[in-house]
């Protein structure tokens, strides 16, 4: 037979023909497709959903490739899993669809804004055989039929919804194979459950209504690993029947009305890791080997009493403790885990001193704090080896001794609080290299000596306070070096000298009250354009009131009570509260200057009293009327009249009702609801004022100072609530927790409106920050971490479960509302307009009821409502600032349109002096640019949600 010749070229052509032919007959084995029943479904399911990375060119030949979907694996020949998180989605009525999906093991809806659970999904999914894992949480779902007919399903998540009624009435006891079940952050209300699976491992019912006991027959879901039941209204003692749950590893107990004592049987069990059950009300003593095998323990703010057990703190694997505010006595243990890196004893009864050897070598110790006890003795040197050590806490109690020049050791100090005990001697020159120290409080002692200058090293200190001490000598000319001091307290010393250049950011005080200071008052203070409170009483300042004292813009309070001074006042603004007492040559001159709470001459005096004696005989009466209306009311406490017995008052402060919110004990002592009413009188007393609130800095008898807004209720806009009402509302403010919102700490109700106490803010706004101090730039790391926190506290409020029942909106939303704390820590203010404001009633323009102009959305110009989507335009024109430096209107013209008609040029949109610094600032301001242009959309139906934004920023 004769051979073919085959040339080589054709040959290679025929093998690839061939292997090709090959790998497409066998594609379809080894790589199936979905059926077509699937495969359509899928189409469906995208064309409904108009998910864009769903619908891109060629895409629908395989949807195991789409975003969220999970096929079968190796033959990709069925969807078992689909992921929607954070789609946006808000129209529910494509879930019956997805039950069209018979091999479904899994289905994930969360962080979207579903309203409902479709009847149709309820009945159709509950047949899915392979159904084991459902997540509705993150969405608006207020009720449902119940789970009834899913007996397979393991897994359920339908936290952070706004579910109500019974927790008994949504059949959760028909899921006979669950495991998992999270209803967290609801208002589910009746008992724990006890007829639930017996599989369950995590049981998680935080943040919801829940009453009633802990049932004894919790201890028959021996699976359970995770109990969240805190913050609830839950009561009664806890069952030792707890201790029996074998494979327990977190009890979650916190905010509850929970009291008795802490069962013993808990140390019985070898896998608990993590107890909490502070904000309580337990009682009796700690047991000995709680923490045998716990690494977390929390017992704060709870009437638990006793010494602490001996072995409580020694054990191998401990973390945390946290065992303050209680009424705990005796001594501190001797033997102290290595392990530990937080432990918090402090507002308890413990005294005896504090062993050296017990913190010698605590590499981890994070946090220490042992404030507000009777703890005496010297401070130990030992403290120095605390090398982990942030924040170290030891004031109000019975120390003496030295302050140890060990302290100087510790570098990662950033707070150190000393104040209030009895030590002596000197600072110590190596307090200095305390390199990133921000809050240094050594305030009433007996230290002597002059301040170091080594202190002028501590570039980041922003609080020092060192009065009521025996320091003696001249202040270091270097103090002025200290860039990021915000607060300078000297008062009540015996320094004396020339007062030099002061740090040139002093904003909340500069006190040299009570020293041996004398001579003319010196020119260099006209530099604190910053400063809001001045004082130099009791000294020996001589010569006029200097003209420039009255220059300084941000001024608040002068104290010169108690000098030398002559000649006249000079004429101040109304805002700024001034006290000459004690100069008898100050004369008031003809300015008109009206020193508040001091009218001049006996006819003014006499006219004074006879009006104070009619209106407090009406204001008893009133008081006596209201206070007897006002006895119902939940929550009226001791704190609602609080008399000043040492100035010997005899009418009783107009105060109706006050209510701490924050659990902080530390507030609770410090707030003094009569004193802040009383502050409150006189307007011409506040720091500013707007259409809606005064806002006042009060200085309470502790020392503390506090911001707090008085509500104006005579405007129209305001709810005609009844006070009930209001106290609700300022309540479920009060529950808010996050570390970018401003919240309420405190609210009291008198006779002449609302007052509400928040920590007073120790830094500018965002506003003062970008735009009124133009010389200090604010590089891009800041700025953008401005922004992530900004859209953290937005997105928090907007889809917070502590109010389940609406999102929190706000209504003001401009970065004169955002308060920076820190450059990295912006606070959303402002959120109780959202509470108390009535659009419809306004008779105002629009920026007094929808925000400030440059910030307001163009739909609110005929909705006059406010949104989520009005918001999220808001926080755009905040990005828009930080991008380009420039405010929200300028020149008549709003930012958002500027910026939206220079899009072509975005590099030249940005602010050059921070986009300029790196490549890589200028990558992601770009990009970030891109994100405040949606926000800003004219539609307010295609911005993104927040939610959104926030997962974009975190993504640059």
């Amino acid at each position: 037979m004769k051979k073919i010749q085959v040339p080589p070229e054709t040959g290679k052509s025929m093998f690839c023909l061939f292997f090709f032919s090959i790998f497409l007959s066998c594609f379809h084995v080894c790589f199936p497709d979905l059926s077509s029943t699937q495969t359509n479904t899928m189409i469906e399911l995208s064309r409904f959903l108009n998910i864009p990375d769903w619908n891109l060119p060629g895409s629908e030949r395989n949807p195991c490739s789409w975003e969220g979907v999970d096929c079968s694996r190796p033959d990709s020949s069925s969807v078992i899993s689909l992921s929607l998180s954070g789609f946006d989605l808000s129209n529910s009525s494509f879930l019956p669809l997805v039950c069209q999906i018979q091999t479904l093991e899994s289905l994930d809806v969360s962080n979207n804004s579903l309203s409902s659970i479709p009847d149709g999904f309820m009945t159709n999914c509950g047949t899915l055989v392979g159904l084991k894992q459902l997540n509705f949480s993150g969405n608006q779902v207020s009720s449902f039929p119940g789970f009834r007919n899913f007996s397979k399903l393991e897994v359920l998540d339908i936290s952070h919804n706004r579910l109500s009624g019974n927790i008994g009435d949504y059949g959760f006891d028909a899921l006979v194979q669950l495991k998992n079940l999270s209803l967290n952050f609801n208002k589910l209300a009746g008992s724990v459950p006890t007829d639930l699976a017996k599989s369950l491992v995590n049981l998680e019912v935080s943040d919801n209504l829940l009453s009633g006991s802990i049932p004894e027959g919790i201890e028959e879901y021996q699976e359970l690993r995770l109990i969240d039941l805190s913050d609830n209204q839950l009561n009664g003692s806890l069952p030792s029947s707890l201790g029996n749950l074998s494979k327990l590893e977190t009890l979650l107990l916190s905010n509850n009305n929970l009291k008795g004592a802490i069962p013993e049987s808990l140390s019985r069990i070898q896998t608990l890791s993590r107890f909490a059950a502070n904000r309580n009300g337990f009682t009796g003593a700690i047991p000995s080997g709680i923490t045998k095998h716990v690494e977390n323990l929390d017992l704060s703010f709870n009437l638990v009493n006793g010494s602490i057990p001996d072995d409580l703190l020694s054990q191998p694997k401990l973390v945390s403790v946290d065992l303050s505010s209680n009424l705990l006595v005796g001594w501190l243990p001797q033997r102290i885990s290595h392990s530990l890196v937080r432990l918090r004893l402090g507002s308890n009864k413990l005294t005896g001193s504090v062993s050296s050897g017990a913190f010698e070598w605590l590499q981890n110790l994070t946090y220490l704090e042992m404030d507000n006890n009777g703890l005496t003795g010297h401070i130990p040197p030992a403290f120095g080896n605390l090398v982990s050590l942030n924040l170290l806490n030891l004031e109000m109690n019975q120390f003496t001794g030295i302050l140890p020049p060990s302290l100087g050791n510790i570098t990662s100090l950033q707070v150190l609080k000393l104040q209030q005990n009895k030590l002596t001697g000197e600072i110590p020159d190596e307090m200095g290299s305390l390199s990133k120290l921000l809050i240094l409080d050594l305030s009433w002692n007996s230290l002597s000596g002059s301040i170091p200058s080594s202190l002028s090293n501590l570039m980041k200190l922003t609080n020092m306070k060192l009065q009521g001490n025996k320091l003696s000598g001249a202040i270091p000319d270097s103090i002025g070096d200290l860039s990021s001091l915000l607060e300078l307290q000297l008062g009540q010393n015996q320094l004396r000298g020339r007062i030099p250049i002061m740090p040139p950011k002093l904003q909340i005080s500069l006190n040299l009250s009570t020293n041996m200071f004398q001579g003319p008052i010196p020119s260099t203070l006209s530099q604190l354009g910053l400063l809001e409170v001045l004082d130099l009483s009791n000294n020996k300042f001589s010569g006029e009131i200097p003209g420039f004292l009255a220059s300084l813009i941000s001024l608040r309070q002068l104290v010169l009570s108690n000098n030398q001074l002559i000649g006249n006042i000079p004429k101040f603004t109304h805002n700024v509260s001034i006290s000459v007492t004690g100069n008898p040559a100050i004369t008031t001159g003809d300015h008109g200057v009206v020193i508040p709470g001091r009218p001049s001459g006996k006819k003014s005096q006499l006219v004074l009293i006879v009006t104070l004696v009619a209106v407090g005989v009406t204001a008893l009466v009133a008081v006596i009327i209201i206070l007897k209306l006002y006895r119902r009311f939940k929550g009226v406490n001791n704190m609602q009249v609080d008399l000043d017995e040492e100035e010997g008052s005899t009418v009783l402060p107009e105060v109706i009702h006050g209510k701490l919110l924050t659990s902080n004990s530390l507030h609770k002592s410090n707030i003094n609801f009569a004193k802040a009413v009383e502050a409150v009188a006189h307007p011409e007393n506040a720091l500013f004022q707007t259409m809606f609130w005064s806002y006042y800095r009060v200085l309470m008898p502790s020392g503390s100072s506090y911001f707090i807004k008085k509500l104006n209720t005579r405007e129209r806009l305001f709810q005609q609530a009844s006070s009930e009402q209001l106290e609700l509302d300022l309540e479920m403010l009060g529950k808010l927790h996050h570390s970018n919102v401003m919240v309420p700490l405190a609210y009291v109700l008198y006779s002449q409106g609302v007052l509400l106490f928040y920590e007073f803010a120790h830094t500018h706004s965002l506003h003062d920050v970008l735009h009124n101090h133009p010389s200090d730039v604010v590089d891009w790391t800041s700025r953008y971490s401005i922004a992530v926190g900004i859209a953290q506290g937005i997105c928090y409020l907007h889809g917070s479960s502590s109010n389940a029942r609406d999102p929190v909106l706000v209504p003001d939303l401009s970065s004169k509302k955002i308060m920076l704390k820190s450059l990295t820590e912006p606070l959303v203010a402002d959120i109780e307009l959202f509470k108390v404001i009535d659009p419809s009633r306004s008779n105002s323009s629009l920026s007094a009821v929808a925000g400030t102009i440059g910030y307001i959305p163009p739909e609110y110009a005929y909705t006059m409502r406010v949104t989520m989507a009005g918001n999220v335009y808001s926080f755009g024109v905040i990005l828009l600032e930080l991008l380009t430096g420039k405010p929200a209107v300028s020149e008549g013209r709003e930012l958002s349109k500027w910026v939206q008609s220079q899009q072509e040029q975005r590099n030249n949109i940005l602010d050059l002096r921070v986009s300029k610094s790196s490549p890589v600032a200028t990558k992601q301001m770009i990009r970030a640019l891109s994100i405040a242009l949606a926000c800003i959309n004219i539609s307010p139906g295609a911005r993104p949600k927040m939610k959104t934004v926030l997962r974009m920023l975190t993504r640059l």
